[in-house]
């Protein structure tokens, strides 16, 4: 999505947020960018300190959620679902939303299946398992 880069990837959501707030032009990804930050009122005082925060480090220890790594997963999400990959996943995003009620809601669900994934993944040293996140998000959708 935007490189590995822990800097990089914070100041383009700063970069996006700032334009956004300023009501300028913005590229398509800064779109989604902007579009996942709005639907986090949450967030929004974080985003507005600037560049202040780039050094931050969240610790789930402390009770703290990154709300960068938690935009991300969204974006994340929304690309699979624009790409429909991993195949299947964008019919699964839209029969989640049904079941829901709410697409946001939804993301946040699916966000918890591909977290979860990840983190397996990594525990275990391996590539993440795109047929155990399938499956994860077919039960989320109600699917059998």
């Amino acid at each position: 999505m935007f490189g590995a880069d822990r800097d990089q990837l914070r100041r383009q959501f700063l970069a996006a947020w700032r334009k956004h707030r300023a009501a300028q032009p913005l590229e398509p990804l800064e779109r989604m960018i902007a579009a996942v930050a709005a639907q986090h009122p949450e967030y929004h005082a974080l985003l507005d300190r600037g560049e202040e925060i780039l050094d931050k480090d969240y610790s789930p220890e402390t009770g703290e959620s990154n709300p960068f790594l938690h935009m991300g997963l969204h974006i994340a999400v929304l690309e699979q679902v624009g790409a429909d990959r991993p195949s299947g996943v964008r019919e699964i995003y839209r029969q989640a939303v049904r079941k829901i009620g709410d697409a946001h809601q939804a993301e946040h669900r699916m966000i918890d299946c591909l977290a979860e994934n990840l983190w397996a993944a990594q525990r275990a040293g391996v590539a993440p398992d795109e047929q155990a996140y399938l499956r994860a998000l077919r039960r989320l959708a109600g699917e059998r």
